[in-house]
């Protein structure tokens, strides 16, 4: 039987998200092996946001870690993670909500970033005024052109602004090249080692800690040296989107969707309950989802709660015939479901939930 299949599909309400913890298990243990020591690693949560996988990466003697949202952040802290980096700059009302959790975690040591001096002076006043002093990291642009200042003399007056506002405490460099996927290796490379260049040239002034590039940079960033940490994400449940782009990575699919047949269509053609709610909608329809006992399906049209797809003259397929799909972008499907239902042989053992897609949890 094929590791993805389930024993007994027909008791499985779809659509619905599977995990298989021995995979990722294996993920966490692949990129721990990369980099050399869990020490270098500070993982991305906001493709799991799961307690459950959290925990994992614990016992794996990760301590450090990376979200996007305050809710991806708290979890963290639930579950008593020594060390995470909102890496986003907090505006408006996240920044009080942000003064709110390290006061009621102070077990775990929060941070976040910075790349605009107004933006720093008034997230400073805040915590100022909280009677805070929050670790932050100058985020650099590295050529994705998303956030980040750029790695000169402007970089260098924020530090310095930031080091003499009350509130606020600089003690590190972030830079994310989310930009660079080329599928050649050696080509990724090149424009990654350009962009840390321009992290180590403005380092070599101010001395700080360094974390570097997510998935697709990962291999590159992890043989740089020892006090450089990598911050990937989707390494844990791993994509087809990743797979097809970046084969050089070792990291297996650890999180399906399971959807049914629920209406055949003329000679030809399935309809799917897999919608626009169950799979990441971003790509074009055909880079959404991958089928491992259908690759030659073909989707050529999707609502919020179908999916029709071609499956050719003769196709012998069946109303409740099931489908295993891997995701092209797992961490926005992830968001879509409140749990995963976790499988281990074939059976499903128990669920995870996925508690930081909310906003918020208690703040």
């Amino acid at each position: 039987m094929d590791w993805y299949h389930l024993t007994q599909p027909e008791t499985l309400d779809t659509p619905a998200l599977i995990v298989f913890p021995e995979r990722v298990k294996e993920n966490i243990r692949l990129a721990i092996e990369r980099v050399g020591s869990p020490a270098r690693l500070r993982p991305h949560v906001k493709t799991h946001k799961s307690p459950d996988c959290t925990r994992l990466q614990l016992a794996a003697g990760i301590t450090r870690f990376k979200c996007a949202t305050i809710a991806e952040a708290e979890m963290l802290a639930l579950e008593a993670a020594p060390d995470v980096l909102l890496a986003y700059q907090p505006i408006g009302p996240k920044t009080a909500r942000l003064a709110q959790l390290i006061k009621k975690y102070p077990n775990t040591t929060f941070s976040c970033l910075i790349d605009n001096p107004q933006a720093a002076t008034a997230m400073a006043a805040t915590f100022a005024a909280a009677g805070l002093t929050v670790p932050v990291y100058l985020d650099i642009n590295v050529g994705m052109d998303r956030t980040g200042i750029a790695p000169g003399d402007e970089a260098l007056q924020l530090y310095k602004l930031a080091a003499q506002t009350p509130g606020i405490n600089p003690i590190g460099l972030h830079g994310y090249d989310g930009h660079i996927r080329d599928a050649d290796l050696a080509e990724r490379t090149r424009k990654c080692d350009e962009g840390f260049d321009l992290i180590t040239r403005l380092n070599q002034t101010l001395g700080l800690p360094i974390i570097a590039g997510g998935s697709p940079t990962f291999p590159i960033h992890a043989k740089r040296a020892a006090d450089i940490q990598c911050s990937p994400g989707t390494f844990v449940y791993w994509d087809k989107g990743y797979a097809d782009g970046f084969p050089d990575q070792p990291f297996q699919p650890a999180a399906l969707v399971v959807t049914r047949v629920i209406s055949l269509r003329g000679d030809t053609r399935l309809c799917l309950d897999l919608g626009h709610k169950s799979i990441a909608p971003e790509n074009d329809l055909p880079r959404r989802v991958s089928f491992l006992n259908g690759p030659h399906l073909n989707a050529v049209g999707q609502s919020e709660e179908h999916l029709v797809v071609e499956a050719g003259p003769n196709h012998g397929f069946r109303i409740g015939d099931i489908f295993y799909g891997i995701p092209f972008h797992v961490c926005p499907t992830i968001a879509l479901y409140d749990r995963a239902l976790t499988v281990e042989a074939g059976r499903i053992t128990g669920a995870w939930k996925n508690t930081a897609r909310d906003r918020s949890i208690s703040l």
